[in-house]
């Protein structure tokens, strides 16, 4: 066992996106399974945190504010990629003496891991000399732009773990030959809470749905998550399938351009916006099935929630967590990515299948959900830990 180690998680974030969940659940997860062994700290770079101090304080996980602003964050403009993107370097402008301050105040000992809007400290940790041990943490599917290249790999001798949350992901970096393939080590995220999902799955749903058969997609309302196919996919559903309806769970720059796209093809009556929703464990529980239409993902935490709950799944080929959670589709329903006629077929697969095989693939894939929970990303980090 590891003793008395500090670990600082740096995850600036300007929407409340999967990888902030995995940060607290890390968080947790060390600080309870180590026995307070090991003291894990959030920090707070510009008061992105702030909506969720209470959690972190009742889990008694240290929260770091790096600077006094109280209301810059709030008005920070972030629902389209060009905003969002000068909001990440507003944000990393704005931090950057602070957060050269605290690293220097760090000691031998401690541990630093790098989540989101990580090119601020890598140029830090590039330009001077810290004390402290530096991981990266691939959070998602990672976009290798000249930019990012270069700067991983002039900094690459300063770093000692490199995370990654798949194995295909793992594969897809040691390829690129940026860093050493003994740097690399999987762990999987935090994602399943058995306590949490196992109370939380029995609460109701919308009045509204109950008795009706709906399948079912959560996924911020964005391009990636690519909603728009699956309404495409959900049309021709409709001809076999009349009684059906379809639930999408989450909110985004696009909510109002897929709302017109239902209104336009007149289906308004059988698609339900719900917006952002805390519980998503009893939509899972009694969907028909789970729909995810992705671009990319990395790996998917609500597969790995639909997968954990006996869920039958279907999910887009693309990369990097579907293949690997549905096992090549022994698991579930894999179509090819962006295809929404491979999309139809293979719903028409699903709906035709025996309950027996149907039972198979949910059996397999809840063994692999079981890799994500929060008991073994602490036995998994802790072996890391005592790497570095």
């Amino acid at each position: 066992m590891i003793r008395n180690m500090n670990i600082f998680y740096w995850c600036p974030f300007l929407s409340k996106v999967a990888t902030v969940q995995a940060v607290i659940n890390s968080a947790i997860s060390l600080k309870k399974y180590s026995k307070n062994k090991i003291s894990p700290h959030i920090i707070n770079a510009i008061g992105e945190w702030d909506d969720l101090e209470d959690l972190v304080n009742e889990n008694n996980i240290g929260l770091i504010k790096l600077t006094k602003s109280k209301s810059i964050y709030k008005s920070l403009p972030r629902y389209s990629y060009f905003k969002s993107r000068l909001s990440y370097i507003f944000i990393g402008l704005y931090t950057s003496v602070s957060l050269f301050k605290f690293l220097k105040a760090r000691n031998k000992g401690d541990i630093f891991v790098i989540h989101l809007i990580s090119s601020l400290p890598l140029l830090l940790i590039l330009l001077f000399n810290f004390k402290c041990k530096f991981i990266l943490r691939i959070s998602g599917y990672p976009k290798l732009n000249f930019l990012r290249r270069l700067l991983w790999k002039t900094c690459k001798k300063k770093l000692s773990i490199i995370l990654c949350p798949t194995e295909d992901t793992k594969n897809d970096l040691i390829e690129k030959k940026i860093f050493k393939k003994e740097m690399f080590h999987i762990l999987y995220d935090p994602v399943i809470e058995v306590k949490k999902i196992s109370s939380l799955k029995k609460k109701n749903i919308k009045k509204n749905l109950v008795g009706k058969k709906f399948i079912l997609n959560i996924g911020r309302l964005t391009d990636q998550k690519n909603q728009k196919m699956l309404i495409e996919g959900f049309i021709n559903f409709l001809k076999f399938d009349p009684n059906l309806y379809l639930v999408i769970l989450g909110e985004g720059e696009l909510e109002s351009n897929l709302k017109k796209f239902v209104l336009k093809k007149n289906i308004e009556n059988k698609v339900y916006f719900l917006g952002h929703v805390e519980n998503v464990y009893n939509y899972l529980q009694k969907a028909k099935c789970f729909i995810l239409t992705s671009k990319w993902e990395d790996p998917g935490f609500v597969l790995i929630e639909a997968a954990f709950l006996k869920q039958t799944i279907i999910s887009a080929d693309c990369p990097n967590g579907p293949k690997e959670i549905l096992q090549n589709g022994s698991g579930g329903y894999l179509f090819k990515s962006d295809d929404v006629n491979d999309l139809v077929n293979k719903y028409k697969q699903f709906d035709n299948d025996t309950d027996s095989n149907i039972k198979n693939k949910k059996l397999k894939t809840l063994k692999i959900s079981k890799n994500y929970t929060c008991f073994n990303h602490y036995v998994l980090f802790n072996k890391i830990l005592k790497l570095i």
